[in-house]
């Protein structure tokens, strides 16, 4: 028997309220079109509203094609053409969410302070970083160049990068695809760890449901597209007593409540 917490979540005209925590992030997308006007429209969202609360960690899962990435760009606010509201603006004046993408996406002629540095508005970019590359593990690594580094090392500097200009909300898209286990944990815990450390939020996009279980205290699962807001499970656990039986026994659960959505 799993310990998540299933509530079935609709959404409404409005942004939705914050629930047990203060939001960092109000979202009521309430549709999404691409190809408006032509023949065979492709309606990627519909009635999609959640929030993220503050100090919380939230991933959003769905099949392949489900929308995941269309609702990303619209909280980045990378495409305005969709009716709803996102709350803050992502194009106003406060600070941007921080983001890590599938890939590190660094510049290889740049080191990797150098790579963190220009994250930073220009008036900002001598200010002391060495806490952050102290609490990333990356001080050995602040002079050399990315090709010098693994995989799971440059997923390090991507995420000291989303980080530098201290956001409150920090954005994953799969960070933790193709690293091997050992790898993978080392990131999750930092993840965790920076989140407890700074009382940041983390909106975490992914397709894997273990790492999903492992590191969240909710998970948003979507429907295929257009995508819309299944189930919303609070996972009540500490994570320092999810063990792998536990996320086994809690994947299963959900996967026989939600088979369209999460895969047996």
């Amino acid at each position: 028997m799993s310990a998540a917490g299933d509530k079935m979540s609709a959404a409404s005209d409005n942004v939705p309220a914050a629930g047990d925590h203060a939001s960092v992030l109000r979202v009521a997308i309430d549709r999404k079109v691409y190809g408006a006007g032509l023949p065979e429209p492709v309606e990627a969202v519909r009635g999609l509203a959640f929030t993220v609360g503050q100090g919380e960690i939230v991933c959003l899962i769905g099949p392949s094609g489900a929308g995941k990435s269309t609702t990303l760009r619209i909280l980045l606010g990378l495409d305005a053409a969709y009716e709803g509201r996102v709350e803050p603006d992502p194009r106003g004046t406060e600070t941007a969410p921080g983001m890590v993408f599938q890939e590190p996406r660094l510049l290889p002629w740049r080191t990797v302070e150098q790579n963190v540095r220009l994250a930073l508005p220009r008036a900002r970019r001598g200010r002391d970083l060495d806490a952050l590359f102290g609490h990333l593990g990356l001080e050995p690594w602040r002079g050399r160049y990315p090709g010098a580094l693994s995989l799971g090392m440059q997923r390090r500097v991507a995420l000291a990068r989303a980080l530098a200009d201290e956001p409150r909300l920090l954005v994953l898209d799969e960070p933790f695809v193709s690293l091997d286990d050992a790898a993978a944990a080392a990131l999750r815990g930092l993840v965790v760890d920076t989140v407890d450390r700074l009382g940041m939020s983390v909106l975490m996009v992914t397709h894997n449901v273990a790492e999903a279980i492992a590191i969240a205290d909710r998970l948003l699962l979507l429907s295929p597209r257009p995508a819309s807001l299944v189930a919303e499970i609070r996972l009540d656990r500490p994570r320092s007593e999810r063990d792998r039986a536990w996320a086994e026994a809690t994947r299963r659960d959900l996967a026989a409540r939600h088979p369209g959505v999460i895969a047996d």
